[in-house]
């Protein structure tokens, strides 16, 4: 029995020494993709644990919403954990198959010269083809980068959902501010017509008419309110909190001062776009796939030791009688059946060129997209400087004029409604424009992969 134990401690030692000549090129492979953490239970909260959570208070800026959505959105973790689970693919790609251990119990011994045979014992190891567990690692790293950038991905979604949000929430809340002001407004005018026409020198149809339209101001008013609970349910949702939880308005937002030059953004987005270089991955892992296929041609080696148990001689008295003999055995698998390897290499290069193609498809569809989220962000800007530095001082200035000529019996009531509308769709438009620039900008920022900077800053 001590004889036994030996060589089976002797095999099991010998194999492990082995297997770990043969995946230490997989390890430090393993180690290059691993930078973000190899512990696979580990969570974003857990990784942002020493981030202190934000609150959201009336003083909160668009970064604490982001600040707070990256530490709480599910859908982030998820894609996170998903990151981190194809990591530790990795290690499982590179090593050696498990060693088998065989026994064999004879239930007629077989006699020999030297005594009768018992029983079998022995332990094998299977060794891959040269370069199968380094392909094998490589195709894994591969597929474990193109899931990281999904995260980056699912990252970069996430922050524009919140801002896109965001900026139409505040764009909400300016259109029920505005909204209000000029029902006081009309309001006003109403109490000039009555003073009018309790004067005679205006008509009673002048008072419905303001009438009706506070009554449509008012409903415009009630509109834009119930348009709050869908835009905050949004906004919470992106922040992991109940829908109906109470979101502080958000404060003003400035028209900033962007450079925003489309060639040199085209060129960044076919560089930096997280799809892009997750498809870029994709093509890395296919072409590995395509050199992991053809090493199916060539055989796979096992090697194993063993020994048999055998008694003591009955007749006679050999010098060897009851010696146990210790078997060394080597095998090879016989990859015979071509037309199944032929298969799989054509699979192989079938996906490859699937990758190849659909990045191309997707540069073009995203390049597309920056195209026209560069438009509607350069019309945003024109039409805030429009408003902004003609058509609302303009707009301004004819109300007042406008009014005071109604007061004088100058102009008719017609006219003073009209400057007022004219007003308030200015007024409504240039806030329009301004969350249709930084949503633009958002958009441009999503399809970059990074922060446009600003000027000044």
């Amino acid at each position: 029995m001590k004889k036994i134990i030996m060589i089976l401690l002797s095999g099991v030692l010998g194999t492990l020494f082995v297997s770990g000549c043969g995946t230490q090129g997989g390890r430090t492979e393993f180690g290059r993709y691993a930078s973000a953490g190899s512990d696979s239970g580990t969570s974003l909260q857990q990784v942002s644990a020493g981030a202190e959570q934000p609150k959201l208070t009336d003083a909160s800026g668009l970064s604490d919403y982001l600040a707070y959505a990256a530490l709480n959105n599910p859908e982030l973790e998820a894609a996170f954990n998903r990151f981190k689970a194809a990591l530790e693919q990795v290690p499982q790609a590179t090593a050696l198959p498990d060693p088998r251990f065989n026994y064999k119990y004879y239930i007629e011994e077989v006699e020999t010269r030297v005594g009768p045979q018992r029983q079998g014992l022995s332990i094998s190891q299977l060794f891959p083809w040269f370069g199968k567990l380094r392909l094998r690692g490589d195709v894994a790293a591969q597929a474990a980068n193109a899931v990281g950038q999904r995260y980056e991905e699912a990252k970069l979604r996430l922050f524009f959902e919140v801002k896109d949000a965001y900026y139409e929430y505040y764009y909400l809340v300016r259109s029920i501010g505005i909204t209000k002001e000029n029902i006081d407004l009309v309001k006003h005018v109403e109490s000039v017509a009555r003073s009018r026409y309790a004067t005679a020198a205006g008509n009673h149809s002048d008072v419905i008419r303001a009438q009706v339209e506070v009554g449509k101001l008012e409903d415009r008013y009630r509109t834009l309110l119930d348009m709050q609970q869908p835009i905050v349910a949004r906004l919470n949702a992106a922040l992991n909190r109940p829908v109906d939880a109470n979101i502080p308005q958000p404060r003003e937002i400035q028209s900033e001062q962007v450079q925003v030059v489309e060639r040199q953004l085209l060129a960044e987005l076919s560089e930096e776009n997280p799809q892009l270089k997750a498809l870029g991955f994709e093509i890395a892992r296919s072409k590995k796939a395509i050199a992991l296929a053809e090493k199916n041609y060539y055989p796979d080696f096992a090697f194993g030791l063993g020994f048999i148990d055998t008694g003591k001689a009955f007749a006679g008295n050999p010098s060897d009688s009851g010696k146990d003999p210790i078997i060394a055995s080597v095998s090879i698998n016989l990859p015979i059946w071509r037309e199944k390897y032929d298969a799989a290499v054509r699979q192989a290069r079938y996906k490859y060129l699937a990758a190849v193609r659909s990045r191309t498809a997707k540069t073009n569809s995203l390049q597309s997209d920056l195209k026209t989220a560069s438009y509607h962000f350069r019309d945003a800007e024109r039409k805030i400087n429009l408003y902004r530095d003609t058509l609302l001082p303009k707009a301004r200035e004819s109300l007042k004029v406008t009014e005071e000529n109604f007061r004088s019996a100058g102009v008719g009531f017609t006219d003073l409604i009209d400057a007022q509308r004219i007003l308030l769709d200015f007024a409504l438009s240039y806030e329009r424009a301004l969350a249709d620039k930084a949503q633009s900008l958002a958009r441009i920022e999503l399809l970059v992969g990074r922060e446009i900077p600003r000027k000044g800053n």
